[in-house]
């Protein structure tokens, strides 16, 4: 029997050599040496529907040991988040006992689980540790055109990818309406933190500094911690901040404004002339909408031919209608208290509707108004304290200096992939 557990293992191990190992794991915590000689390595991706348990049972593990490891595991994760298609490492000795367990729970952590001690196979440590990864400063530069008409595309051009474009969208979220307030020839430069893992990308950390050109309009972000608080926020070129009561729309970025807000429109449904109270986004179904200010939720059900609709009230007599959703947030519900930019439901075409899209809608003590003509009253932010504005500023101009440093030279394409380590 021990000679045919010993078969397989080895099996095992010649199996798993063409598989992915977890990417960017630190050897650097493992206590010993483990000879190829003594021992079988596998490593593999966790297959749908699995659990901690039964990935090991695939293995062969005694059950005793399996009880072991799922039980190490649960005091440093939940076993229930193993996740389909992650990479997993393990480490068996020859009579069938577990050396080694790495499972990568996401990009920035995993999970191992150590047996230290030959004689006592079933003591186990576990820890859920970070990956090691560098971080640099980059910085690009991006153009609206007929071949780049949206943030994202222009963003893809750049070399970058989408997520960088969902940040700067929220940064500028209260100054420039992405859905439709882009014109060919606006532009923007972004200098932002950049981490990879083994030579691989590995995510972005903070937009350092913007700039936004929409409309022949200079919108400024500078990035600025507080140093009492810690926190860190935009503010403009003046020491104002980018942070707006309520954004400027429920939907991040890509869709289109198919209706505008009137008195008198022809319902695309009825075929009557009769007013239209809100603004509709056409989006594609299950897109995310969130709450464009914090607030209390009214309600969150069916409300006729609006479909499914959340109705939030805000601070200064404002309350917010999002209609046709096709399901609501995770914990949206009558009295449930939202933060600004918090999904509260996603796009659909539930209600009286001829395709997917949002019917956002604003009331202003009573009376419904025009969302995008109330966005343009809005007041500036408010400024940063004048105790503090002199250290502002010199972190802005060093932060400009360091900006130009890293963006091309003047003559230099800004096109796709140019980035650069800040000076």
């Amino acid at each position: 029997m021990l000679r045919q557990q010993i078969a397989f293992v080895i099996l095992l191990g010649a199996a798993a050599s063409a598989c992915t190992r977890p990417e960017g794991v630190s050897r650097t915590h493992v206590a010993d040496i483990l000879l190829q000689a003594e021992t079988a390595v596998i490593e593999a991706r966790v297959p749908r529907n699995a659990t901690l348990d039964g990935l090991l049972r695939q293995h062969k593990l005694s059950a005793d040991l399996i009880h072991a490891v799922v039980r190490s595991a649960g005091s440093v994760f939940n076993p229930r988040q193993l996740r389909a298609d992650r990479p997993y490492r393990l480490v068996l000795s020859f009579d069938g006992f577990l050396r080694e367990f790495e499972y990568e729970i996401d990009a920035d952590r995993f999970l191992r689980i150590i047996s230290r001690d030959p004689d006592r196979p079933e003591v186990l440590e576990a820890e859920v540790l970070p990956f090691e990864k560098d971080s640099a400063v980059a910085a690009i530069r991006g153009t609206i055109d007929a071949q780049r008409p949206s943030l994202i595309a222009a963003m893809t051009d750049t070399g970058e990818n989408i997520q960088l474009a969902m940040a700067l969208a929220d940064v500028f979220g209260g100054q420039i309406d992405f859905n439709s307030g882009l014109h060919p020839g606006d532009a923007f430069e972004v200098l932002f933190e950049k981490s990879t893992r083994e030579g691989q990308f590995a995510g972005y950390g903070a937009i350092l500094g913007a700039t936004f050109v929409a409309s022949g309009k200079a919108h400024h972000a500078i990035r600025w911690v507080h140093p009492e608080t810690g926190r860190a926020a935009y503010y403009d070129e003046e020491g104002r901040s980018l942070r707006r009561f309520f954004l400027v729309s429920p939907l991040k970025f890509e869709p289109r404004i198919t209706s505008g807000f009137s008195q008198r429109r022809l319902h695309p449904v009825h075929h009557t002339v009769r007013a239209h109270l809100g603004v509709d986004y056409g989006a594609p179904h299950g897109t995310p909408v969130v709450a464009v200010a914090a607030g209390t939720v009214l309600s969150a059900g069916r409300a006729g031919a609006g479909g499914n609709q959340v109705r939030i009230r805000h601070d200064r007599g404002l309350e917010t209608y999002y209609l046709h959703l096709s399901a609501f947030g995770p914990g949206i519900r009558a009295g449930a208290r939202v933060e600004q930019g918090q999904m509260i439901g996603r796009v659909g075409a539930t209600g009286t509707a001829t395709g997917p899209h949002l019917d956002f809608r604003l009331r202003k003590n009573g009376t419904f108004v025009d969302p995008v003509a109330e966005r343009r009253r809005q007041p500036p932010g408010e400024p940063i304290p004048a105790a503090h504005l002199a250290a502002f500023r010199a972190s802005r101009d060093g932060l400009l200096q360091r900006m130009d440093a890293a963006l091309p030279p003047a003559g230099v394409p800004a096109v796709a992939g140019y980035t650069t380590a800040a000076r």
